[in-house]
């Protein structure tokens, strides 16, 4: 069975052609799916999230906020993407994104989302480049529609995932595992379940046995319901705003492990892209792809 991929065109904005954040990735790495034959049946293509479905991770009157172009200016500028309405249908569009792609992968043990990832967006309101928290939205809604009782987050995206850390503070349902740049944003840290921090220039070695040590006793502990995994490949040593020293070998490498070690126990895995930075998008689109074929090699 192929891998399921969702995708959609709106996944990619308009914002300003000398913007830091490189929004043609998306577009591109829809292109190399099709080019590697990952993309061969199409895409699923889902629907925006809906306000009830967004208000389930957020504060409702920021949802609303979002929705009706009201945002106040010192929280756009914390997100940091100009809030014009592909921007926030962008935003609307992946959120539902990653709720199908959790929802196929509930079907069919795997399947991954070309967006998502916006770990940074808080229940009360986003930042760096995220608007809502994807995962987020897609956990409260599996988790209320009552087809899980528990989760897992594996965050590997190079900035900790502070949003959905204090999203699922307390929650005991929701286990978040964040593996990050240590000095990297946000300066302002929020307590996953388990967080790991990383010096600036770390390798793929020392990468690869933390998150070999953690993952595997994790989650023969937990067995989740479902596992989401933010494949973000901004610890790559050439990325922008990354600071870690990873290669395109070590970056395959960590896919590959989270992949066999979640799957090689039965457990549904929802992935998603997460950060990627730098003004060569066709690099940072290639990086992206080793998630899709990492998980192509395990779809049933």
């Amino acid at each position: 069975m192929p891998l399921p991929i969702v995708h959609h065109e709106a996944y990619t904005a308009e914002i300003p052609a000398d913007h830091r954040f490189p929004m043609r990735k998306y577009e591109r790495l829809a292109a190399l799916l099709h080019a590697d034959g990952l993309a061969d049946s199409g895409f699923a293509r889902p629907e925006a999230a809906s306000a009830a479905e967004l208000a389930l991770a957020h504060d409702p009157a920021y949802v609303d906020a979002v929705l009706t172009f009201c945002l106040p200016p010192a929280i756009e500028r914390e997100i940091g993407l100009p809030m014009n309405e592909t921007v926030v249908r962008r935003a609307a569009t992946a959120a539902g994104g990653t709720i199908l792609a959790a929802r196929l992968a509930l079907e069919t043990g795997l399947a991954c989302n070309t967006a998502g990832g916006s770990h940074h967006a808080r229940a009360e309101q986003g930042a760096g480049f995220c608007t809502f928290n994807d995962v987020a939205v897609a956990l409260g809604v599996l988790l209320a529609e009552r087809r899980i009782e528990t989760a897992l987050v594996v965050d590997c995206d190079v900035h900790q995932g502070d949003g959905t850390a204090a999203i699922f503070a307390g929650d005991a349902r929701v286990t978040t595992l964040s593996l990050h740049g240590e000095r990297n944003y946000p300066v302002r840290k929020r307590a996953s379940t388990i967080d790991i921090g990383f010096a600036d220039g770390t390798e793929d070695a020392a990468y690869l046995e933390a998150l070999g040590a953690i993952l595997a006793p994790l989650l023969d502990r937990l067995q989740p319901d479902i596992v989401f995994y933010n494949a973000g490949v901004d610890p790559h040593r050439d990325d922008r705003l990354g600071r870690l020293a990873m290669t395109d070998a070590g970056l395959a490498q960590r896919d590959a492990l989270v992949l066999q070690a979640v799957r090689s126990r039965d457990l549904p895995l929802a992935g998603v892209i997460g950060g990627g930075y730098g003004t060569d998008v066709e690099a940072v689109a290639r990086r992206h792809l080793s998630l899709f074929r990492a998980a192509a090699a395990f779809a049933d």
